[in-house]
C-alpha cells in the first residue's frame, strides 16, 4: 500500500526511462497474425494471407497495425515498471487501456528504437462505490476489491534504428491498484500532458451497427474485424487505434464484434457471446472516410 512519504512529486517527473531497443523477423510478425486468428476461417483469405504468407518471400509479408502493441514491452522489468518515487505492488498491475498512433506502414522485419516517457500520473484515493473492482470468478461469482489506487500513463515513440524514422506511438494506461492515496485527499495529484481527444472513451451509440463480426479468438480480433469490414483489408488506411480493456476473455469463449461509423472514425464494442458482457470497446480513426 502506497502512503505520501514513499511519493516523491519531483523525482517522478524527473525521472529519465533509458532507451529500449526491440526486433522483430517476418517469422514474428506472421506468427503474431495467426496468434489473433488471421486465416484461421479461410486459410486463403486474400485479406489475412498477406499478413502470414507471400509469394514471392516472407520479406514482402505486411504487418499487423496492432503488432505495435508489443513495442513497448521493452519498457516493463521482470513485468514491472521502475518508476522512483512511487511504491506500488507489481502484483496489482493491471493494463487498462491502449492508445497507438501510426506514421508509417510497419517494415516486415525492424530493429526499433523506443523512447518512453511520463504521459500522466493520477492519485485516485480511495475507489467511490461505483469504481470498485469486481472480479469474475470462473464460477460465476465476483469478488469484491476496495482499495486505493493510481493511473500511469505511459507514451513510447519507436523509431527505426535505420533510417531513424518515426514509425508509431503508444500511449499505455496501466491502473496500479493498492498505490494511490498519496498525496492530500482534498486536492488528488494529477499530472498530464494526454491530448483530452485521445483520452476520452467514446460512447457506444445506441443505434443498430452497421457490421457484425463474430470469432472464436482473442481481443485483438476487434481490429481484424474494423480492418475487413470498414478498411476493405487494407491496414495502411488506419491512423490511430484506441482499446480499453473492460473484462477479461477466458479461452475458447466467442466474440462477437460491433462497429458503427462516424465519419472517418470506427466505434467499437467487442462482447463475449456466452456471457453477453462487453470486454473490450474503442474507435479507430482512419485517413478516409469509407464507403460502405
Amino acid at each position: 500500500m502506497a502512503d505520501n512519504s514513499r511519493f516523491d512529486h519531483d523525482l517522478v517527473l524527473a525521472h529519465k526511462f533509458p532507451e529500449t531497443t526491440f526486433t522483430y523477423t517476418e517469422r514474428d510478425a506472421a506468427v503474431y497474425a495467426l496468434g489473433v486468428g488471421a486465416c484461421g476461417r479461410d486459410a486463403i483469405d486474400s485479406d489475412e494471407l498477406k499478413y502470414v504468407y507471400h509469394e514471392n518471400g516472407q520479406q514482402f509479408v505486411q504487418v499487423l497495425p496492432t503488432f505495435a502493441a508489443l513495442f513497448s514491452l521493452g519498457s516493463l522489468t521482470n513485468g514491472s515498471i521502475d518508476l522512483p518515487g512511487l511504491q506500488y505492488d507489481p502484483r496489482l498491475l493491471l493494463h487498462g487501456q491502449q492508445y497507438i498512433q501510426i506514421y508509417k506502414p510497419f517494415p516486415s522485419s525492424a530493429s526499433l528504437i523506443n523512447k518512453v516517457s511520463l504521459a500522466g500520473l493520477h492519485d485516485k484515493g480511495l475507489y467511490s462505490l461505483a469504481e470498485n473492482l469486481l472480479i469474475e470468478q470462473p464460477t460465476g461469482d465476483y469478488v469484491f476489491i476496495s482499495s486505493k489506487a493510481a493511473i500511469l500513463e505511459l507514451e513510447t515513440k519507436s523509431y527505426e534504428k535505420q533510417s531513424g524514422e518515426l514509425l508509431c506511438m503508444n500511449r499505455s494506461t496501466i491502473f496500479l491498484r493498492g498505490a494511490g492515496g498519496f498525496s492530500n485527499s482534498s486536492h488528488p495529484y494529477s499530472y498530464s500532458n494526454y491530448p483530452e481527444n485521445q483520452a476520452a472513451a467514446p460512447k457506444i451509440p445506441k443505434s443498430q451497427p452497421f457490421a457484425v463480426f463474430e470469432d472464436c479468438t482473442q481481443p485483438s480480433q476487434a481490429f481484424r474485424a474494423v480492418i475487413k469490414c470498414t478498411c476493405r483489408g487494407d491496414a495502411n488506411i488506419i491512423k490511430t487505434i484506441s482499446g480499453r480493456f473492460l473484462l477479461h476473455v477466458y479461452p475458447g469463449e466467442t466474440l462477437i464484434t460491433e462497429m458503427w461509423l462516424e465519419g472517418s472514425r470506427v466505434i467499437y464494442q467487442a462482447k463475449v457471446k456466452e456471457r453477453n458482457r462487453a470486454v473490450l470497446s474503442g474507435f479507430v480513426e482512419l485517413h478516409v472516410t469509407p464507403s460502405l
